[in-house]
């Protein structure tokens, strides 16, 4: 473990014994000012070799075993529902675009960024597959939950021998949306309408998109799925947060990082 790296964990994870995953959390990096302090984002302004250190102390919190030579591979996200199967670690700087990893082979960590989109980590329990999702409104509502259980699929893990879980992320008292948005949901499906409430302004909704991407992971036949309703932009000293940033007009912001692999 390294000192001062925080990740969660959770429990329909940890019970696969061949699976390594985490949660990371701002916490226990290089980073400073509105990068503090472990910012994962190769996207950001941040300095790049303050954020190579940071990926590398996320990789080794995980406890591969020793001797393991483990690379953080992850994504130019794009809010798509485009994934990509990994067979090898992607070359150094490289960030494929799209916004779903999965792999079969030990060793190949697999990671999403998020600043208050959701990220969702799944495991087949036979430990054969693992995989790594981003799911923003747009990502979600466009199918990359469902793309990404149907890529494991491809891989030997059908539906009901996956689990997972939906990470932390914007929580639903901290979302407001405006009518726009809304009706997009509506118009995909009516029932919809149920991860919405009323906002104070007229016109605008609050929208649970943690409780829709578990809708979407149950829908695609995961087996068990777990949900960390834990809210990045309230908690700004565990979270970085893209909305939280924006609020209060700062030009950039930082990336957590959730990751998960397979070991031999």
């Amino acid at each position: 473990m390294i000192p001062g790296v925080d990740f969660l964990t959770s429990d329909v994870l940890a019970a696969q014994r061949r699976v390594r995953h985490g949660f990371f959390t701002r916490r226990g990096g290089v980073s400073r000012g509105l990068y503090t302090s472990l910012n994962c984002g190769p996207g950001s302004g941040d300095d790049a070799g303050r954020v190579a250190e940071n990926r590398c102390r996320a990789v080794r919190a995980l406890g591969f075993p020793a001797g393991a030579d483990v690379a953080l591979n992850t994504l130019a996200q794009i809010h798509s529902a485009e994934v990509v199967a990994l067979a090898e670690p992607l070359a150094e700087g490289r960030y494929p675009r799209a916004d779903a990893l999965v792999t079969t082979t030990p060793g190949v960590a697999v990671g999403v960024l998020a600043a208050d989109c959701v990220p969702v980590l799944l495991a087949d329990t036979a430990g054969v597959v693992v995989a790594a999702a981003h799911a923003g409104w747009k990502g979600a509502l466009g199918g990359v939950i469902e793309a990404t259980v149907a890529s494991m699929a491809d891989l030997g893990a059908p539906p009901e021998r996956i689990v997972a879980c939906v990470g932390p992320s914007i929580q639903q008292p901290s979302y407001e949306v405006g009518e726009d948005l809304r009706a997009r949901f509506l118009q995909a499906d009516p029932r919809n309408d149920a991860y919405f409430r009323d906002a104070d302004q007229g016109g605008h909704f609050m929208f649970d998109l943690s409780e829709y991407v578990m809708h979407r992971v149950r829908a695609a036949g995961v087996v068990e799925v777990e949900r960390m309703a834990l809210d990045t932009y309230t908690a700004e000293q565990d979270f970085f947060s893209y909305r939280r940033a924006t609020h209060r007009g700062e030009p950039d912001y930082g990336r957590q990082v959730s990751v998960i692999a397979l070991i031999s």
